[in-house]
């Protein structure tokens, strides 16, 4: 949990959510590559290297070299990264890499075709070797990062992954259900002046959504942030809408929009103020008593647009 996340306290019940998954399967021969699709359940192409991905592997990061490929005077080769890295100084023999570069491999490349990288996670798809790495850039099979906020978490997968990961190893709350009614209460609250979390993930038509809620300055002024984080991609978040309102003594303020894709890191989303914002002086206002303790209920519903 972020810093000053144990503060908080929140009224809601949860569930469990359960996700199973296949695992990608590598093929023990080494001619042919076969992974099983993650959780699809589909049949995967299978392609054949015949030992022209092998000679386009770098020998130094062992990532596919694309031109400008570099070879020394005894022909051994090494991508553009690594002939920085090793300081123009060839790792296999010792010789100076000089300025030649592999024109013969960079023209075996362009007959070549492989399958996405992404293929375990059900990418099926088939591409020339110099198109791939565009693909691969907005395949929409792409592992996404995790999405937990208040932390940089090196973890990425898939959806009912990574939905295990947060509530198995941040601990996340899981709730089913399309509304939701929460409680925050801090004791001190002008002790947090940068801090976020992550509260709960909704299980809610199928799909899965994070609640996440914020305390930052923003020109100056000490604010709190509530907003919703949609677990797929952007042009799947737009089919759902979402409200939220908090509210006390009389007044409320509301918010409705669409979520945001965890393609877009929480702090992306925060930046763009793409979500319910609250001064701090009208938090403590909705909160009653002598202002002195935050006490604020934030309620909410996801629907999914006809």
């Amino acid at each position: 949990m972020a810093p000053g996340g144990s503060t908080f306290k929140e009224v809601l019940d949860s569930h469990s959510v359960v996700s199973e998954y296949d695992v990608a399967v590598k093929s023990e021969s080494t001619s042919t590559v076969a992974k099983s699709s993650y959780g699809l359940g589909k049949k995967v192409a299978v392609y054949s290297t015949n030992g022209v991905h092998e000679l386009l592997e770098c020998p130094g990061c062992t990532n596919l070299m694309y031109p400008p490929i570099h070879q020394c005077p005894n022909g051994h080769t090494l991508c553009s990264n690594c002939k920085v890295r090793v300081q123009n100084c060839c790792p296999t023999c010792h010789y100076d890499l000089g300025n030649i570069r592999c024109l013969a491999l960079e023209k075996i490349a362009e007959s070549v075709e492989l399958p996405c990288t992404y293929q375990s996670f059900g990418c099926q798809d088939i591409f020339p070797y110099y198109s791939k790495p565009k693909h691969e850039q907005h395949c929409t099979f792409r592992p996404y990062n995790c999405p937990y906020a208040g932390s940089e978490c090196p973890v990425s997968g898939d959806i009912p992954s990574l939905v295990a990961h947060l509530k198995d190893d941040h601990k996340v709350d899981m709730h089913d259900g399309c509304t939701f009614n929460h409680r925050y209460v801090k004791s001190n609250p002008h002790e947090v002046e940068n801090a976020t979390w992550m509260l709960t993930v909704f299980n809610c038509f199928g799909k899965q959504f994070c609640l996440h809620f914020e305390a930052f300055q923003l020109r100056m002024a000490p604010v709190y942030m509530a907003f919703l984080r949609f677990m797929g991609d952007d042009n799947e978040a737009k089919k759902f809408s979402y409200s939220l309102e908090v509210g006390g003594n009389g007044r409320k303020l509301i918010w409705q929009g669409i979520p945001r894709s965890i393609r877009d890191n929480h702090q992306k989303v925060r930046d763009s103020q793409d979500g319910l914002i609250i001064q701090r002086s009208l938090a403590l206002y909705f909160s009653g008593g002598d202002r002195q303790e935050l006490k604020l209920r934030v309620t909410g519903r996801i629907w999914k647009e006809e």
